[in-house]
């Protein structure tokens, strides 16, 4: 199954991170960045570096880094219990190859065969103007939009209509299928209290071509996992497009309601199944 949640938890707290493998989240975002004060970066590395011996391989862990201290949190950071660094205010694709770069160099020394991935966070006009270079560039597999930031770079009221950043989510969505990497992630809710709200939120970015969201809180890991999840009426329903297709060999056919299924319709039913 493909990862619907990822859950942010500040590398900062100790126990938080002893925690983080129980939430039921399909990924843990260890934060080196904005939820970790500035006299607390090098006790969280600390922490991160003795949590990541301990890490279950089956676990899947994406570390987000400061994009001024990129050196030092690679450092840690680049370690063979963890699947993705997560570049903060990715503003084009050289913020993508310098850090890459220095991934790679760590990687060698430390015998890292499996290239890690970046996850590039776009928090800037200039991050969207240039999402589909970004998109392409060679690490990258998902893109992820950061709203909060977005709309303080745009000069925009953090209470503004979701409507004025419309573009900034299309361009995220255009960007990563002209690129073939997966659907981007959707960004982060301030309000974890309102859940109605939450799903709400995470169903219209579903809508919108999203794959996931990033969560602030456990509360809205249950949420995100069900929005993203198929129902068992979409998973039977994909299954009788393709056995209708098969039936006829590739001929016309229609579904169970007496639409025409063409080749999209079986390629949305392949990817129901495969996300399923």
């Amino acid at each position: 199954m493909s990862a619907r949640s990822y859950l942010y938890v500040p590398a900062e707290s100790a126990g938080k991170l002893a925690k983080s493998l129980t939430r039921g989240a399909d990924v843990l975002i260890v934060d080196l960045e904005d939820s970790v004060s500035a006299q607390h970066k090098v006790s969280a590395r600390r922490n991160l570096e003795s949590w990541l011996e301990e890490v279950p391989e089956q676990a899947k862990v994406i570390v987000r880094i400061n994009s001024t201290l990129a050196k030092e949190d690679l450092f840690v950071g680049v370690h063979q219990n963890i699947s993705g660094i997560m570049l903060p205010k990715t503003s084009s694709q050289f913020d993508v190859e310098i850090v890459s770069d220095m991934m790679m160099k760590l990687e060698m020394e430390r015998n890292i065969a499996q290239p890690i991935e970046i996850y590039a966070l776009i928090e800037s006009a200039m991050g969207v103007h240039n999402a589909l270079s970004i998109a392409q560039c060679l690490r990258v597999t998902k893109l992820i939009l950061g709203e909060l930031d977005l709309k303080v770079n745009l000069r925009l009221p953090l209470s503004t209509d979701d409507r004025a950043i419309q573009f900034a989510r299309s361009s995220l969505v255009y960007a990563s299928a002209a690129a073939g990497i997966d659907a981007p992630i959707a960004s982060v809710s301030r309000n974890f209290r309102d859940l109605e709200e939450f799903r709400r939120d995470t169903i219209t970015f579903a809508n919108q071509g999203f794959f996931g969201r990033t969560c602030i809180h456990p509360d809205q890991i249950a949420v995100v996992n069900e929005v993203f999840t198929p129902t068992s009426a979409d998973i039977e329903k994909a299954k009788d497009i393709l056995q209708r297709l098969d039936s006829v060999g590739g001929g016309a056919v229609t579904d169970s309601e007496g639409a025409m299924i063409d080749e999209a319709v079986a390629k949305n039913a392949r990817r129901i199944l495969g996300s399923n």
